[in-house]
């Protein structure tokens, strides 16, 4: 996202906007400069940009101000500050108010433009959409390439009638694509239905799918519409199409080629207008060869084929995916956050996602339930992630922490009898003491209240 990316640049000083928009452009990023606080929430209201710096002496509205209603309308915009007079509680204030960072005048340029990089990569804005509407996808949250070019493709197809076999890891968002393929279609305004193939019994399937006439098994007590006719006109989705049994698969390959439906009992069949959509994450090639699935059906389903990457292969997603997760589990819990910290996107874009955009959620509603500050730290992060804090420690230092938690142990262990510890530890009560004292070790704080005990 970096070549290009667009960065709001606000300061009163024109030198120095000039000399920042130079070395900005240098750098391939899109620059837009304003004067005053006003003139940039002017231009945010028109495109938002994947980045803004600003100064914080500003005529009229000051940056911090500026800064706070940056916050207050789009949480997840990064934002850098620059100041002339900056000291160090300002910098911790500006930190946990949400600033991406806080450089003082004068900054080294190296250093802001590292500052500018990685706060690019880590951007959580959209690109605005080049034209037309893009409602239909707006639960397809992205600005990686390869989403992009899926998506180009599957607005391509969503206005005929083919049917599509929708492929990707479990987790991926399949069923959202679905959707949205029915958002584009001539079909939007009539029902989308979903159902996933492999989580009903397959004694019920048939039933669920084709509907059933009262008396045709033990239990139907009544006619019953399936999924076929309830989605007429609009959109059916099978997920976990792979997951079909060889029986139904017979059924559903008669429905595809008669357009018409059977409910379990009937005599006649029902004519439906259904178009077609079909998820798997199991490779149908494999289950084909090993006589696990219809080659006649596959070739029905898979008219068109639309690939979902993994998360691990669209990682520029994961920071926009966080903090939209995250903005609405805040509203869900009633929590004012903000973000994440930096280092704790940075975990999030570097972590390997086996369980793709669903673990992304299920990480992020963790550590918001868990949050107490503005900003999600590193450490609720890698809790969630499951991944130990490590710190690169010394040897000595390796050493002098297991010593204190050995010798703390030991006093917890008896009640602060130095004598009893001592010959746990082998060893002698001078040198026992020795330790103690390197350590501020006090024996008595490990103690019963009033439970003397002799050394």
């Amino acid at each position: 996202m970096s070549e290009h990316a667009h960065i709001l640049l606000v300061d009163d000083d024109p030198d120095l906007l000039r000399l920042l928009t130079i070395r900005l452009k240098a750098g391939n990023y899109r620059v837009t400069a304003v004067g005053s606080a006003e003139a940039a929430l002017a231009r945010l209201a028109v495109e938002l940009p994947a980045l803004v710096i600003t100064d914080v002496q500003l005529p009229g509205r000051d940056g911090l101000a500026l800064f706070d209603e940056i916050r207050r309308q789009h949480a997840a915009l990064p934002v850098i500050l620059l100041t002339a007079h900056g000291t160090i509680p300002d910098a911790v204030d500006a930190t946990a108010r949400g600033a991406f960072a806080y450089l003082t005048k004068p900054f080294d340029g190296k250093l802001l433009m590292e500052k500018v990089a990685y706060a690019i990569n880590l951007s959580t804005v959209m690109p605005t959409p080049a034209s037309g509407d893009e409602s239909w996808r707006a639960e397809l949250i992205s600005r990686s390439a390869q989403m992009a070019e899926l998506l180009a493709e599957a607005k391509l197809v969503a206005g005929s009638d083919a049917s599509i076999l929708i492929r990707g890891p479990s987790g991926t968002g399949k069923e959202l694509l679905a959707r949205a393929l029915h958002n584009a279609s001539r079909r939007a305004k009539a029902p989308f239905i979903a159902v996933n193939c492999g989580a009903i019994p397959e004694q019920l399937l048939e039933s669920e799918l084709f509907g059933h006439v009262k008396g045709s098994f033990t239990g139907a007590v009544g006619n019953r519409e399936g999924l076929f006719q309830a989605a007429d006109g609009g959109t059916l989705f099978l997920d976990e199409i792979g997951d079909m049994p060889l029986p139904l698969q017979v059924k559903l390959l008669r429905v595809l080629q008669e357009r018409a439906v059977r409910p379990v009992g009937a005599d006649q069949t029902r004519p439906v207008d259904v178009r077609l959509l079909s998820a798997t994450h199991r490779n149908l090639d494999v289950a084909m060869a090993e006589g696990q699935f219809r080659e006649d059906l596959y070739y029905r389903l898979n008219v068109v084929t639309l690939t979902l990457p993994p998360l691990a292969e669209r990682r520029e997603d994961i920071s926009l995916l966080a903090n939209h997760f995250l903005q609405k589990l805040a509203a869900k819990y009633e929590k004012p956050l903000n973000g994440f910290a930096p280092d704790a996107l940075t975990a999030l874009v570097a972590a390997p996602w086996p369980g793709n955009v669903r673990q992304l959620v299920n990480v992020v509603e963790q550590v918001c339930a868990l949050a107490t500050a503005p900003l999600v730290p590193l450490s609720l992060v890698q809790r969630a992630l499951r991944v130990p804090s490590l710190e690169a420690l010394s040897y000595n230092e390796a050493k002098q922490r297991f010593e204190r938690d050995y010798l703390i142990q030991l006093l917890r262990l008896t009640d602060g009898n130095v004598a009893d510890a001592a010959r746990l530890a082998d060893r002698n009560r001078t040198e026992f003491y020795r330790l103690l004292q390197k350590y501020e070790l006090t024996p008595a704080l490990f103690r019963g209240e009033g439970d003397p005990v002799a050394e």
